[in-house]
């Protein structure tokens, strides 16, 4: 008998930028977050920090603060004061769906697939753009860099942790990362991923991603069941 589970059956989704659009949110959070410890608006200081939270798009976002302020307890006062920043921002209704990324999860998890959505933000964050959205129960699971033991991205935990809480798929070659910055691309290739897809609704461009490694470049998620449907005749 031939079994018809889907060959790439555990898929990783990056929300902000990849799913969610939040119309630079971070940057507005940030700037409150910067504020917060001193940092100086239109100061040569406050450019370059910003600039390194640009280029860091993707990356944990307590990973991003400890380099930039240098010290844990200036870190955590600097995320602190972010995370309920962005959240006002989210409770004010201004983050929504990209186009067609609730369909596609809808089709991924209809098609048999197991859809897990990823963010570097901290739960409390991860949960409010959840409840914005009304996307509580939208995938199988929802992971945060804590979940995964602390590090987020480009480090691989939160892939791993996907695989091994879901058991979608026996081999970690079965699984499918796609996000909009090279970070996603690192963590996916990182863990083993069989695909590993960038899209061009986010922070980083085609050159971005391919130069992180990735397996194919979509205009947008709602690309991604099409990508998909030649490797279902792959054994399993």
């Amino acid at each position: 008998m031939t079994d018809r589970t889907p060959a790439k059956n555990l898929i990783v989704l990056d929300m902000a930028g990849t799913t969610v659009a939040d119309g630079g949110l971070v940057e507005r959070a940030f700037e409150h977050a910067a504020g917060r410890l001193g940092v100086e608006p239109g100061s040569a200081d406050h450019a370059a920090k910003l600039q390194y939270v640009r280029d860091t798009m993707g990356e944990s976002k307590i990973s991003v603060f400890r380099h930039l302020f240098g010290t844990e307890e200036l870190a955590r006062r600097a995320n602190s004061a972010f995370e309920q920043a962005y959240g006002e921002l989210v409770d004010g209704g201004l983050v929504a769906p990209l186009p067609g990324a609730r369909e596609t999860i809808e089709e991924l998890r209809a098609d048999g697939r197991t859809v897990v959505l990823t963010t570097g933000f901290a739960r409390v964050t991860q949960d409010a753009i959840l409840d914005a959205l009304g996307w509580r129960d939208l995938a199988d699971l929802t992971l945060c860099p804590a979940d995964a033991g602390g590090r987020g991205r480009p480090y691989p935990d939160m892939v791993l942790t996907a695989f091994l809480r879901t058991g979608a798929v026996a081999d970690v070659r079965h699984t499918v990362v796609a996000g909009d910055t090279a970070y996603d691309v690192l963590s996916g290739n990182r863990a083993g991923a069989g695909i590993v897809a960038g899209v061009l609704t986010g922070a980083h461009d085609r050159a971005a991603l391919t130069g992180a490694g990735a397996t194919h470049v979509l205009g947008s998620v709602a690309e991604l069941p099409a990508l998909l449907a030649p490797h279902d005749a792959e054994p399993v």
